[in-house]
């Protein structure tokens, strides 16, 4: 059976035609690679990995996975020697068909946006998604969250290795579909926050009042405290407030600081 699955893979290698650009970089050779993935190897084996956990990298450079560990098989009903042997093209093959289309879409986000940073904005990159892998002979859906960072950057700055946490989740998420997140720390210390939600396309027109009170907010100041400094009353903040989440669309606090941290305000 395995070699059946193995054979369907490599007839499709649908999916890695998606990452040809981070395989076309000019990468350079890394001194620490060997010592990296050995790391791994002794972190998995140190800290016990516990029911529904996955460490895996992928190499941008042959878009395979460079090491995996875990209860795979038992999660994805995929034997490991399929990943070992078609890791990129099997574990886009388990995704939830309605997802596949938003992890490519977000891939190349992650793709163009790592890109545009400096070397040193980079080393600070990170992102997360929640998704859904569908079991490969009971059909079973299983949501997972990952958190992601590149393990490998070389000297040129090129992405060449990411390291994946991967949680099962036991409890089904609101979500109805992929979910992501990045961040990263700018090089004057301010950490940019963007969700699939930010308002990337759309004008955003705040007050002068509005930005000051924002950047009070980000800076973690109260209300009373906001109120204080910019010498005006308790509710007229509140009303600033309630301007600013109607304007970025956002339901709450939580989700206003998400967008916010994302602009230049």
């Amino acid at each position: 059976m395995d070699k059946v699955l193995l054979k369907d893979l490599k007839k499709q290698d649908k999916y890695t035609k998606f990452f040809q650009k981070w395989a076309e970089q000019e990468f350079e050779t890394h001194p620490n690679e060997r010592m990296l993935i050995d790391n791994l190897e002794t972190l998995s084996q140190s800290i016990g990995l516990r029911e529904g956990l996955v460490i895996a990298c992928f190499d941008y450079r042959n878009l395979n996975l460079a090491f995996f560990t875990g209860e795979v098989e038992k999660i994805t009903g995929y034997p490991e020697s399929i990943f070992r042997k078609k890791g990129m093209e099997a574990s886009f093959a388990m995704l939830h068909p309605e997802d596949r289309e938003e992890m490519f879409k977000f891939q190349k986000i992650v793709f163009e946006n790592f890109h545009q940073l400096s070397l040193k904005e980079r080393h600070t990159f990170e992102f997360s998604y929640i998704t859904r892998w569908v079991h490969r002979t009971t059909q079973e859906i299983k949501w997972v969250m990952a958190k992601v960072r590149p393990y490998l950057i070389d000297e040129a700055g090129n992405f060449a290795m990411d390291l994946h946490i991967i949680f099962q989740m036991q409890t089904p998420p609101k979500l109805k579909s992929y979910d992501w997140t990045y961040s990263y720390i700018q090089d004057d210390g301010t950490r940019v926050l963007v969700t699939k939600d930010s308002p990337s396309n759309k004008e955003i027109k705040l007050t002068k009042k509005e930005k000051e009170i924002i950047k009070l907010i980000l800076d973690g100041n109260s209300s009373k405290m906001i109120a204080d400094q910019l010498n005006i009353s308790a509710n007229t903040v509140a009303t600033h407030r309630k301007n600013i989440l109607r304007k970025l669309g956002a339901k709450n606090m939580g989700e206003m600081v998400k967008i916010v941290a994302s602009y230049d305000f």
